[in-house]
This record gives structure tokens, sequence and C-alpha cells, in this order.
């Protein structure tokens, strides 16, 4: 475990100390057991696969989080293990987190699959502007808020409320410009039948990001590095190789 701003972080180190660093992190509402079929194929490097605060067994934030944060607990984690540049490997959540380190922090290689960057336009802005209007009505705020639960995500109607509020940071926080200062090798891996986060985005990362390539899976969802994991594993293995 490792304390950042008094609250637990679960992560779990294996494979070769003595070799390069990857680190992989894991969607929103998952844990490391998402993660770890990719780690286990990376065992020759040193891999580090970490449970997101509220996730897995870490704790939730005591306040309301930025991504930064997320960030920012990573950064401070490796620190603490003296590991510098390091590959980074993110899915969905995890991956627009890896976006945000790697235009902060070096790295020497970035993998993502299925991340978001940007905020998404709101197909029910109807719903979202009568919500506002019901809140705004003496004794209608329960009704809004009961509401909110019923139209949002699963992942939102899942989610603590600590945990939703943080959510809704994550949504409606655009990182395009950050995403422009990414440097290193990048992959981008993505289903073309990706519901959550478009295959169209997928290509727009790869205007960003200089250096990157999209390798897209005809006929996968937004779990498209699980539905092809040989194929994955075998073109991160070839990708993070070290000459």
């Amino acid at each position: 475990m490792f304390k950042y701003k008094d609250i637990n972080i679960n992560y779990i180190r294996y494979g070769n100390i003595n070799n390069q660093t990857v680190v992989l992190l894991h969607g929103w509402g998952q844990n490391i057991q998402m993660m770890k079929p990719v780690g286990d194929s990376l065992t020759d490097n040193d891999v580090i696969i970490i449970d997101l605060p509220g996730h897995g067994q870490s704790e939730e934030p005591k306040e309301v989080w930025l991504l930064t944060d997320f960030v920012q607990m990573i950064h401070e984690l490796l620190t603490s293990l003296n590991i510098e540049n390091p590959i980074l490997i993110g899915h969905s959540f995890g991956g627009k987190i890896s976006l945000l380190y790697a235009s902060m922090y070096k790295v020497k290689k970035l993998i993502l699959f299925g991340s978001p960057f940007k905020v998404k336009k709101n197909p029910n802005s109807l719903k979202v502007r009568a919500l506002k209007k019901l809140k705004t009505m003496p004794g209608l705020n329960k009704l809004a808020e009961t509401m909110k639960k019923h139209m949002g995500s699963e992942d939102y109607r899942k989610a603590s409320p600590m945990m939703r509020d943080i959510l809704v940071k994550h949504v409606n926080t655009d990182i395009t410009e950050n995403v422009k200062k990414i440097t290193c090798p990048t992959i981008i891996i993505w289903g073309t039948n990706d519901a959550a986060v478009p295959i169209a985005d997928a290509y727009e990362l790869e205007t960003l990001i200089k250096d990157s390539a999209v390798i897209s899976y005809e006929g996968c969802t937004h779990y498209a590095y699980l539905e092809r994991l040989g194929q994955t594993n075998s073109i991160i293995k070839n990708f993070i190789k070290e000459n």
C-alpha cells in the first residue's frame, strides 16, 4: 500500500524489477484484475498495476479529486519507488490519466485503449436543462436528484456520492490542449464498435500526438484490448522492446 493525501492506494508490482517499468491503469469502475491479463504477458519488465482511488482495494478520496490529483498520486508513487520515465498503458479513464501524465512528466512510451480526452456533446441536453430547472423549484430538489441517478450512465448510478462527483469532474474535463504536448511514441488501440468512446476519437488523438499510430480492431467494443488479448500483448511487446 502507498499513502497519498491520507488515503491508502493499493498496487501490485511483479516481473523483472531491474528492467524498464510498465505502469498499467484500469478504466472507471474496474480494478487491477482488468489490466492483469496484459501485465502478465510483460513480466520480462518491471510491472506495476494500480487500483485507482475509489476502485478495487484503494480507498476513496476524502475530497473531490481533479484529474491532476490522480496524475500527482501516480507520480508520487513512482517517485517513492525511484522510477522515472515509465511506460504507461491505460484503458478508458486510466488512459485519460495516462494522457495527462504524459503531457506533464517524462514518459518513455504510451499505449492507450479507448481513452477519452474531450468533453462529449451531451445527447441528453434537453433533459439536463429540465433537471436544472427542477432544481430551482421549491420542493423538487429530491426529485431532480432521483431523475439524475436514473438518466445517468451505469458508472454514475453504481458510484458512491463522492465518486459520482469525481466522475462528473472527469467527464467534463477536456484535455485536448494537454494532449498536444505529448512527445513520446504512442500506440492507440481501439475497437471500431466502441460505443463509449468512438473510433473517430482515436484518429483525432493520432493527429494531436506527433509520434502516434492507431491500430483498429474491427468489430470490437470498448474492451477491444481484452477481446483480442493475444494480438494486444504481441503488439505491446514489440512496441516496448528495448533496442
